[in-house]
């Protein structure tokens, strides 16, 4: 029987931790956002968004391929405005440029592979991470991952329908939708007093 009161929380949750989907979480309709497998008003997502980036230790950004590779001038622009969005909260990115496997040749300083994602987490010492621009079939194996192996906080910026097993999940992000995001973040910082 599935649980009603499962949540999705920074783990390790074990080594073949459940997928959320399986555990009853859904994705949330338009306008909405996840946490922690809550469906929420997409404000109240961003809010969290903005708290988790600037109270973290080590936030990192992990940028897929659909922003890595400038095959459209939207891709481009996401790019851009996820690298605007980085630099407000002080981030680092560590690329995820393709999907093949690398492990042992990855070198987690500089890369991470979706396929041992927890390696690259592990030894950047990162608390809080975000996806984006990462194929959703490729998201959601990382992320229950990172969710099975480690202690770092998800969090996935989906230009389609979400992520469930992220800790905080938006749908339909797009360029508007991380300026947003680094507006609500800049507003955030003057709030705490964070320069």
């Amino acid at each position: 029987m599935l649980s009603s009161k499962y949540r999705v929380v920074v783990g390790p949750e074990g080594y073949l931790s459940p997928a959320a989907a399986s555990m009853g979480i859904v994705l949330p309709e338009p306008g909405e956002g996840l946490i922690e497998g809550v469906i929420v008003p997409e404000r109240e997502a961003m809010d969290e968004i903005a708290e988790k980036l600037l109270t973290a230790k080590n936030p990192t950004f992990f940028p897929g391929p659909l922003v890595l590779w400038a095959w459209n001038d939207q891709a481009i622009a996401k790019a851009q405005a996820v690298k605007a969005l980085a630099e407000a909260v002080g981030a680092k990115i560590i690329p995820m440029p393709d999907y093949r496997p690398k492990y042992p040749m990855i070198n987690p300083e500089i890369e991470i592979n979706p396929n041992h994602p927890n390696l690259t987490i592990w030894h950047n010492d990162i608390d809080v991470c975000v996806f984006v621009g990462v194929h959703c079939h490729y998201a959601n194996l990382a992320l229950k991952i990172v969710r099975g192996g480690t202690d770092c906080y998800t969090i996935a910026l989906c230009g389609e329908f979400g992520h469930e097993d992220a800790m905080v999940s938006l749908r339909d992000v797009h360029v508007a939708e991380i300026y947003k995001l680094t507006e609500i973040v800049e507003e955030a910082k003057i709030e705490v007093g964070v320069h």
